[in-house]
């Protein structure tokens, strides 16, 4: 009988402590994370106020403006990135304030390879399968990073971590790619699909 009691125990140890290795959401009474964790915000970011349009720097003439290797985004909070993005609790998008005069995104030619058509938002979860911030895919969908905003994406898994497109609202011929693992998000233009 005693034989029993503690192979009972074990095997309930061991299917706990392997429950707990599968991720997901929080369990157990303990906090979830504020930013990532996995969060996939519900909507993408309002409009931001309007801005005074600014001239168009002569690097659109290429579609993209010069790399500016700065980080322009101060972090908001202490243990929150200092980079481009969402909080889970509440799907403010922290990093995007900047109006349709700012110069960064400013183009030429918007959409010069047409508009992306797979689907914006939450339930449209994509796993990038290769590449870098100049040219990444999922599917058959090819995407390339703000130039400027290289320096945040550090951190991403170009063959596995999961992406969100939004639509930004804010800046004619750009979309927004959400990261869940890492709650970030980068400007991106659709470079089309093949």
């Amino acid at each position: 009988m005693k034989t029993i009691v503690v192979l009972s125990v074990l095997v309930c140890v061991a299917a706990f402590a392997q429950d707990r290795g599968r991720g997901g959401g929080s369990r157990g009474g303990g906090r979830a994370p504020e930013v990532g964790g996995g969060h996939i915000p519900a909507r993408g970011p309002a409009p931001a106020r309007a801005a005074k349009p600014s001239p168009m720097p002569a690097a659109a003439r290429n579609q993209q403006p010069a790399a500016q290797p700065q980080n322009r985004i101060a972090g908001d909070k202490a243990g929150h990135p200092d980079v481009p993005h969402v909080h889970a609790k509440n799907d403010q998008w922290v990093g995007h304030s900047s109006g349709r005069g700012d110069v960064h995104y400013q183009m030429a030619q918007p959409w010069a390879h047409g508009h992306f058509s797979g689907g914006f938002g939450e339930g449209h979860v994509f796993v990038m399968g290769g590449g870098g911030p100049g040219r990444f895919w999922f599917g058959s969908n090819y995407f390339s990073v703000a130039p400027d905003e290289i320096i945040y994406v550090n951190d991403w898994l170009w063959n596995s971590d999961q992406i969100v497109i939004y639509e930004d609202p804010d800046h004619i011929g750009w979309y927004l790619a959400y990261n869940p693992r890492l709650g970030t998000y980068v400007h991106v233009m659709f470079l089309g699909n093949n």
